[in-house]
């Protein structure tokens, strides 16, 4: 590596991802840069392909992504520069691949972090519509500047600097592996959502800006549109705009399960227990 290349390494989290683990590290295949996985003690097989092709990891309890991921960051084994952050069930795309190789060490010197789009494949079919691509996420930054925000869900990278979104180099995100497990998964997150909501404590430490960078201005519309909207109808307005107005219906039968389960189902999910939460505590301090 010479001087003027940053360093940079590639971090992963790990539970029970023996399915998964594989394919995200072979797309990392040719970056040349090392990867450091912190493991909630698999019980799988996760550990054994980690030894099996040499990928540095440690196990440590899980509490939640945000504080996994810092903690992560801040205990990396071999501090660096820079910091690219994957989920297993995540792939680099070729073409991303290609530029973290070829077009990163030049790039870094003119920002602070990289942007890139989420390319959601559900049921085996790239969900290209509903507003769902691209879809920004900041996933790469300079250590020194950058962290994950602390809350419970939903949760984005911010980077003390300047942050660029690049265009061509998708991270390739296969949402479940199985309907039940989309739907077992979504069920848990919309707890955690529901609280976070009832609590208050949905705005996080992202800038909230319809001028802002993409992630920004998702934030904005979230917090100053969509939770402002009536109690229970917002899903189906949700979904609508999602389905009718952004093309959702062009996804074709897989879209269309897609669109409902996460963009009706999901936010319903949450806004009913929203109310049962609510209705818990005036019964709890009557």
């Amino acid at each position: 590596m010479s001087a003027s290349t940053p360093a940079l390494t590639v971090i992963i989290l790990t539970f029970n991802e023996k399915d998964r683990i594989g394919p995200c590290l072979d797309s990392l295949a040719g970056i040349g840069a090392p990867i450091f996985v912190v493991d909630s003690f698999s019980d799988d097989g996760t550990v054994e392909i980690l030894r099996q092709r040499g990928v540095a990891f440690v196990q440590r309890v899980f509490s939640n992504y945000a504080e996994q991921r810092n903690w992560a960051q801040a205990n990396v084994l071999r501090a660096p520069d820079w910091v690219f952050h994957l989920d297993a069930d995540e792939r680099v795309s070729p073409e991303l691949a290609r530029w973290l190789r070829d077009e990163f060490p030049h790039a870094a010197a003119k920002a602070d972090g990289f942007m890139f789009s989420r390319r959601t494949v559900f049921l085996g079919r790239w969900i290209k519509y509903g507003g769902h691509y691209p879809s920004y996420h900041l996933r790469l930054f300079k250590a020194s500047l950058g962290h994950c925000e602390r809350k419970a869900y939903d949760q984005h990278f911010l980077v003390d600097g300047r942050a660029d979104a690049i265009d061509g180099g998708d991270i390739i995100d296969t949402v479940a592996s199985s309907l039940t497990q989309f739907i077992a998964s979504h069920n848990r997150w919309s707890t955690v959502e529901a609280e976070e909501c009832v609590e208050a404590a949905y705005r996080g430490e992202v800038k909230s800006a319809l001028d802002g960078n993409p992630i920004e201005k998702r934030r904005w519309l979230k917090n100053n549109m969509y939770l402002r909207l009536p109690l229970l109808l917002r899903s189906f307005l949700y979904f609508g705009y999602r389905y009718v107005v952004r093309l959702g219906f062009l996804d074709g039968a897989e879209g269309l399960v897609f669109h409902v389960l996460q963009g009706f189902w999901f936010r319903f999910l949450v806004d009913a227990k929203m109310l049962e939460i609510r209705r818990v505590r005036a019964t709890e301090r009557a």
